[in-house]
């Protein structure tokens, strides 16, 4: 209709005090974030990486050896974008310090 206004990310119809979206389900799908290795490899949930490098444990004396292999890996958003198991215990690791196996 015509009184329709935006308000931020929504568009608001007036006469019906109806509200939507103003990014339409195509632009929400372009939005997905690609999890990439440090060799620029795509990684996908269930993949098998190695580490590239020693990295210690935030908390902890514990230090993850270079060329551990880490299986089915879940990816996530965030800062920390693979979530896995190392040794038993779960963790949240960068994608920028593994290699696709």
């Amino acid at each position: 209709m015509e009184n329709t206004y935006p308000d931020g990310e929504n568009f608001i119809c007036p006469d019906c005090s109806h509200e939507w979206s103003a990014i339409s389900p195509e632009e929400d799908a372009e939005e997905k974030r690609v999890h990439k290795d440090a060799h620029g490899n795509v990684l996908n949930d269930g993949d098998t990486v190695t580490l590239i490098k020693d990295l210690k444990v935030k908390g902890s004396s514990l230090v993850i050896k270079g060329g551990t292999k880490i299986k089915n890996i879940r990816l996530i958003d965030g800062d920390h974008d693979i979530d896995c198991k190392v040794d038993g215990q779960n963790m949240l690791l960068k994608s920028e310090f593994m290699k696709k196996a």
